[in-house]
């Protein structure tokens, strides 16, 4: 009951009223990874970095192989923060558990763009982009490749993104900070 409230007051852009409904289902479950991980992501889409981070901790703490929970830790703190070391632990150890999964080889793409290895990068956001088409993977392979002086190439990956999610705003964002169409 506790997810379906939220989702769906999340849905209606009630964020406080999102948050205050898992707060209460955290009272009664406080070792709940899906409400945990829930409340992460809201916090996230609330730019709460502290807070996503130690709800994510949480989880891992009750499950230190839960490589959902790992992920999005070390593609948030690769992507908004200077603690890629970090990062690159959290994200390696998730593709350990998971090596097939697209959201984590992008991840590992995005880590080792950040740390300004481009061509390794390159090579998990082909891999996960080829299994997983996603906006964001799009947008992560388009500024790799852009940043590798194939422009060419990343405008068509960033079109291809565009016409399946014309309203994609993180791809949009993306896009108009290169200067594109």
């Amino acid at each position: 009951i506790w997810g379906m409230q939220f989702k769906l007051l999340h849905s209606f852009g009630e964020t406080e009223r999102a948050l205050s409904t898992l707060n209460d289902a955290l009272t009664d479950y406080p070792d709940s990874e899906q409400l945990l991980y829930a409340r992460a992501m809201l916090y996230d889409t609330q730019s709460e970095l502290p807070l996503m981070e130690a709800d994510l901790k949480r989880i891992l703490v009750l499950n230190p192989k839960n490589a959902v929970a790992m992920n999005a830790l070390g593609y948030t703190l690769a992507d908004r923060t200077d603690r890629l070391d970090e990062a690159l632990q959290l994200v390696t150890f998730a593709m350990q558990l998971k090596p097939n999964n697209p959201a984590i080889m992008d991840s590992m793409g995005w880590v080792h763009f950040q740390l300004g290895q481009i061509e390794t990068a390159l090579e998990y956001l082909r891999k996960a982009h080829a299994v997983f088409p996603d906006p964001e993977v799009a947008a992560h392979l388009g500024e790799a490749l852009w940043a590798a002086g194939q422009q060419s190439e990343a405008k068509s990956v960033w079109r291809e993104a565009i016409q399946s999610d014309p309203e994609n705003d993180y791809l949009l964002d993306i896009i108009k900070r290169f200067g594109q169409p």
